[in-house]
């Protein structure tokens, strides 16, 4: 009933953790059983290791959070060597979440992960929180089809690409990555915001802004994937902020053929098994056999 497929891939529902939220799934398969989620976009990854950014990382604020985390990871050689075999035996779908601060890191990167047993690899050209490359991507369309097509020149892998709000046009920036050769869209990532600690005077965070996601974004990003999905004819994964089932419909109805959760796992861990249950609750109860009898189904009304 739940199952969908993705850029070629099967997944046996539609809910992924997102990227930067769930690790590499060890630590949540020992408080609920991870190979229940349609699959898992890892922590994003670097060629090199990243240590990511001093001072103050998470900043709570009405209706969501603020990071400013930095892609800390393990890089590249490390994941290949001690994490995937280990996210492997979790028995779901592994999106490998690739970022870079050069096009050259980008495509040594999926070079790299060509040889690998990953599923997809979601290409990320938006992440407000690095003082180079990441969103600088994501922000010009003619920038983000530069790095598309270099990296789909040399990726043997299903390649989705993980798009920025803050985009100058979201629309012209999916179309531009399909053109150059993206299998999928992943959107949206986080957006650029600030806060200020009065008692100090100065910004929370050392990099003054970071990236705002939670709640108070859905809103914006169901109206951004519903534009993109009437726009390209690639796969589009919903993101941002889904805490439950009706949420996650929303999207799907919005022309969504899956969703990622990433905000909600922090504030309950096993959210994404609510959120499965309640697709199913739901579907039943509306007698709905599969996912693609509602996916868009608002722009077909």
């Amino acid at each position: 009933m739940l199952d969908v497929d993705v850029c070629g891939v099967r997944l046996k529902n539609p809910v992924i953790a997102a990227s930067g939220t769930f690790g590499f799934g060890e630590e949540y398969n020992q408080i609920f059983d991870v190979s229940r989620l349609g699959g898992i976009a890892t922590k994003g990854l670097t060629l090199n290791v990243k240590e990511g950014n001093d001072g103050q990382r998470i900043y709570e604020t009405r209706g969501g959070i603020l990071n400013s985390v930095g892609l800390q990871n393990p890089g590249i050689e490390k994941f290949i060597g001690e994490e995937l075999p280990k996210i492997r035996k979790l028995n779901t779908v592994i999106i490998a979440n690739l970022g870079g601060e050069t096009v050259d890191e980008y495509i040594k990167g999926a070079e790299r992960l060509n040889d690998t047993d990953v599923d997809i690899i979601e290409l990320n050209i938006s992440c407000p929180n690095v003082k180079s490359g990441g969103m600088a991507f994501g922000i010009k369309s003619k920038d983000a089809y530069f790095v598309v097509s270099r990296v789909r020149k040399v990726c043997k892998k299903p390649l989705i690409v993980k798009l920025s709000p803050n985009a100058e046009d979201i629309v012209d920036m999916a179309i531009k990555c399909a053109e150059a050769g993206a299998d999928g869209i992943s959107l949206v990532n986080t957006f650029k915001a600030m806060a200020v600690d009065i008692k100090k005077r100065r910004p929370i965070f050392d990099n003054i802004t970071a990236g705002l996601s939670g709640p108070c974004i859905k809103p914006i990003a169901l109206r951004m994937v519903y534009e993109v999905a009437g726009a390209v004819d690639i796969p589009v994964i919903g993101i941002g902020g889904i805490t439950c089932a009706e949420d996650a419909i929303e999207f799907i109805m919005a022309g969504a053929s899956c969703i990622e959760v990433g905000t909600a796992n922090f504030t309950k861990p096993n959210i994404c098994l609510n959120i499965i249950d309640g697709m199913e609750d739901f579907m039943n109860k509306e007698n709905i056999k599969s996912i693609e009898e509602i996916k868009g189904i608002i722009r077909r009304k």
